[in-house]
């Protein structure tokens, strides 16, 4: 089903594959180690490596779900987030992004709700400037459990001064979906980092966005008709 917009009051931003594009450069770097002759897609192998490499969680979350052991699998995931060592790394911004987020600016209040180190998001924020356009900023260790428990999201809600089910989850993998749709918001997932199509609508997506800087259009359409949107509504995707 489509976003309720009228019900929309806050949006709540992961940052890997979200608005950071760092992982694709690791992508690349993988690439080279999945041939084409042993894999039919080196690049969709390279992309599930680093996902795996990067969180972890991810690749868990899908096979407990298969396994029918979610809820055990969801205490090992905020485990694993509270403990990995957050390595330094050079930050790339996901094309359109501060555009995007100029345009949301003062329409709603805006949150980063990320399972990375308060250290390595700030290092992101401020690289490109973007802690202006946030009005809470939550990393891993915020609330007492990290994504995908709905934690972060119900500890940002507050900050914002909304209801959780107000809030808007905009994020790439499901455990961001799953996150947003535990707190009882709406979620939109994005094609721009690691997440895949059917596994985010699976886990909730409300919507599927090709990328993050879509967001504006989507939530402020042209009255006019004349912006065209270049996202694809869960019904008929």
């Amino acid at each position: 089903m489509p976003l309720d917009l009228p019900r929309i009051q806050a949006l709540c931003f992961d940052v890997d594959g979200t608005l950071s594009d760092t992982d694709d450069l690791y992508k690349e770097k993988a690439r080279r180690f999945f041939p084409k002759l042993l894999f039919g897609d080196p690049d969709h192998a390279a992309r599930r490596f680093v996902m795996w490499a990067e969180a972890p969680g991810n690749a868990l979350l899908g096979l407990a779900d298969t396994l029918g052991i979610d809820d055990e699998m969801v205490a090992v995931i905020d485990w694993m987030s509270r403990r990995r060592h957050q390595s330094a790394k050079k930050f790339l911004l996901v094309p359109g992004v501060d555009g995007m987020l100029a345009q949301l600016k003062g329409r709603h209040p805006m949150s980063v709700v990320s399972a990375r180190d308060e250290k390595g998001t700030m290092r992101f924020l401020e690289q490109f400037d973007l802690v202006k356009y946030f009005d809470a900023i939550v990393t891993g260790l915020s609330a007492e459990h990290t994504k995908p428990y709905p934690d972060p999201i119900l500890f940002a809600a507050k900050r914002m001064g909304v209801k959780p089910d107000a809030c808007l989850m905009i994020g790439d993998t499901t455990v961001d979906m799953r996150a947003g749709k535990s707190a009882g918001a709406q979620a939109v997932g994005v094609l721009c980092g690691f997440g895949e199509k059917d596994e985010l609508l699976r886990f909730g997506a409300d919507l599927i966005l090709e990328t993050t800087s879509d967001l504006a259009r989507e939530l402020f359409p042209d009255p006019e008709g004349a912006v065209l949107s270049l996202s694809k509504q869960v019904k008929g995707f």
